[in-house]
């Protein structure tokens, strides 16, 4: 296993293309960032039109991981993440929020924007105790997603599987499930699934009209889901409480942000037994 240096494995070259809106870039602007493109801004102020609680649900969505990653090193133990999805560097990534509980963590990210892959020093900048890594690769490939996390990962012991805000771009629900249970399968028990997506179960016809936005303009379409779809993903897991809940509101101190009003990104954590 490596330790947090390089990215790991062989790059190919990738192009960056700054006249088309993606999700991670949309995603960085609603939160406050500037790794991001006019095309960007110009989508994502369009869709906030729409749905201006959009804001709410991307703070949200990272409160939540926040949340959960402290959970799964303080409470379960857990020492070994798998990010998916990761999107820009911002406050509190996931190595960070591992490692200031345990420094030992390791964590490798992963996520197919090639502007990502430019800011992934600032992700590998971790614990000299720990280490972290970054893959740029599509969660569709698991085979290599698995294999080059083995790089810095130790599949005999558990390993928490993060995919907040990623299989919204599965649009077929079969292909997402099956991407899950190659993921769950890889790992051994005492592992932990994490995911967070959005859904209309909150703003129903505003959210129908932001993703019709993004699906005419963005990179990648994307879908929504029910909270009764996003359980059937734990199906043979512990469903940890709250269960399928609103990202403000997993696990949520009563000071937390927003930590009474639902957003329209939902979530769950569970545990294979």
């Amino acid at each position: 296993m490596s330790e947090s240096t390089p990215t790991s494995g062989p790059q190919q070259p990738t192009k960056i293309d700054p006249t088309v809106a993606h999700s991670a870039r949309v995603w960085n602007h609603w939160l406050g960032g500037k790794d991001n493109f006019a095309a960007d801004r110009q989508v994502g102020d369009q869709i906030l039109k729409v749905m201006p609680a959009l804001v709410d649900s991307a703070r949200a969505d990272r409160a939540f991981l926040g949340r959960a990653v402290r959970h799964l090193t303080a409470e379960a133990g857990l020492r070994q993440f798998l990010d998916i999805g990761t999107g820009l560097p911002t406050a509190s990534n996931t190595h960070e929020v591992a490692q200031s509980v345990a420094p030992e963590c390791r964590v490798v990210y992963v996520d197919n924007d090639p502007i990502v892959l430019t800011h992934a020093r600032a992700l590998l900048v971790g614990t000299p105790e720990g280490a972290t890594d970054y893959i740029e690769a599509d969660i569709r490939d698991t085979t290599t997603v698995l294999d080059r996390a083995r790089e810095t990962l130790d599949f005999t012991e558990p390993v928490a599987l993060m995919l907040l805000g990623v299989l919204n771009f599965i649009p077929d629900d079969a292909e997402a499930a099956a991407i899950i249970r190659r993921l769950l399968d890889a790992v051994p028990s005492g592992s932990h699934l994490a995911v967070a997506h959005p859904t209309a179960e909150v703003h129903a016809e505003a959210m129908h009209e932001a993703v019709r936005q993004w699906n005419a303009a963005g990179s990648a379409p994307m879908v929504l889901r029910s909270p009764t779809q996003i359980s059937r993903w734990f199906d043979g897991l512990d469903l940890l409480e709250p269960g399928v809940v609103s990202c403000s509101q997993w696990r949520a101190e009563p000071d937390d942000f927003d930590a009474q009003e639902q957003v329209s990104q939902f979530c769950a954590v569970g545990r294979k037994p």
